[in-house]
């Protein structure tokens, strides 16, 4: 999947991980994951985890350094659980998509 970084196209590989952190420390473990190099977004959400990352990478081998050296060593990060994406839909994809062969 491309994706266009300061004009120039990269090819990148996403995942976000969702993550359990110490209550009384989320803003400061989203703050300290977010300064992470190839996390790109963290937000704080309600549900089963606390915070959700989304990592993006030029190469599988990278969510090792990411992920598992750096992220889930964050003091007051919990568990983790990550999910690799390999594809991804825009808006206008799926418009495209569920328009084809629907004229009226």
């Amino acid at each position: 999947m491309g994706l266009t970084v300061g004009g120039y196209s990269e090819q990148v590989i996403s995942a976000i991980v969702m993550i359990k952190a110490e209550v009384g420390r989320i803003p400061e473990v989203a703050q300290e994951i977010a300064e992470i190099d190839g996390i790109r977004e963290v937000y704080s959400v309600t549900g089963d985890v606390d915070l959700i990352a989304i990592a993006r990478v030029q190469q599988h081998e990278d969510f090792a350094d990411v992920i598992a050296d750096r992220l889930n060593k964050v003091g007051g990060v919990l568990e983790t659980t990550t999910h690799i994406s390999f594809r991804a839909y825009s808006s206008s994809d799926l418009e495209a998509g569920f328009s084809l062969g629907l004229e009226h």
